[in-house]
């Protein structure tokens, strides 16, 4: 199975970067995995909120097969300890599905679209984090679920 990680805009801070690569690198060990950057919409002064969550809603949707399985990346999702998101990775590992795609959204969050779209939504906290701080933090959720999942110890309950 492959994960990817897809977001909207661009890591500034080359010390997050860094992180963020080395988790990269690590899950690798364990499953392919990518993280595939979506620029940001140009022009936007002169949209609203909602046009600017629909015209990037628009391009993650081209991004996303019919039979990847889509989990948001939203404050408003369910939450969990890190022993159960590895287990909920291995629920997803185990439906045969090719690809998993956690999504972070740009500014505004999710438009209506991606939402319908979306198989499961998923917080990693209620607190709101910049774009680029989530990702270091999924990226070593995710590989914190690997480790768990094969017994390693990296995880200490």
């Amino acid at each position: 199975m492959t994960f990817k990680l897809l977001a909207v805009g661009k890591t500034s801070l080359s010390s997050l970067e860094k992180l963020i690569e080395d988790y990269k690198k690590r899950i690798n060990f364990y499953t392919k995995f990518d993280i595939e950057i979506i620029e940001n919409i140009k022009n936007t002064k002169n949209i609203s909120e909602e046009e600017q969550k629909n015209k990037e809603g628009s391009i993650i949707l081209q991004k996303i097969s019919p039979n990847d399985i889509l989990i948001l990346l939203d404050e408003r999702g369910k939450e969990f300890s890190s022993i159960e998101f590895s287990n909920f990775i291995q629920k997803i590992m185990n439906t045969g599905v090719k690809q998993c795609i956690f999504l972070i959204g740009g500014a505004y969050g999710f438009s209506e679209q991606v939402y319908a779209r979306a198989n499961h939504i998923c917080s990693l906290s209620k607190m709101t984090f910049s774009h680029q701080m989530i990702r270091l933090f999924f990226t070593e959720q995710l590989y914190r679920a690997f480790t768990i999942l094969n017994n390693e110890p990296y995880h200490h309950s």
